[in-house]
C-alpha cells in the first residue's frame, strides 16, 4: 500500500500567494525566444541539460503530425537561467 502525503487544502478565503518559482529552464527558454523572436509556427523549446551550467537548446517548428528544427544551439547559462553564451551566437531572425 502506498503512503503518499499531499499538503492540505487551502482554506477558503485567504489568499494563497501565486508560485513565483522559474526554473533555469523556463529562463533560458524565454531569453532564447527573446532575443530570436518566435517563429510563426513555433511548436516547442526543449532546453537539455548537458553538464555544469551547459545545455542544449532546440526552437522546433511545425505541429504534432511534423516537426523541424530550424535553431539550435548550445548555451551556458546562470541559476536564474540568463544566457552567458550561446554557440551559434543568437541573433534576431523573426
Amino acid at each position: 500500500m502506498s503512503t503518499m502525503t499531499t499538503p492540505p487544502p487551502a482554506e477558503p478565503g485567504i489568499p494563497q500567494p501565486e508560485p513565483t518559482c522559474r526554473t533555469r529552464s523556463d529562463g533560458i527558454r524565454a531569453e532564447v525566444l527573446a532575443r530570436l523572436g518566435r517563429p510563426a509556427e513555433l511548436y516547442r523549446v526543449t532546453v537539455a541539460p548537458l553538464w555544469g551550467n551547459r545545455f542544449r537548446v532546440n526552437v522546433m517548428t511545425g505541429s504534432a503530425a511534423g516537426v523541424e528544427i530550424p535553431n539550435s544551439y548550445y548555451v551556458t547559462a546562470d541559476d536564474s537561467g540568463t544566457i552567458l553564451g550561446a554557440e551559434p551566437p543568437l541573433r534576431k531572425e523573426y
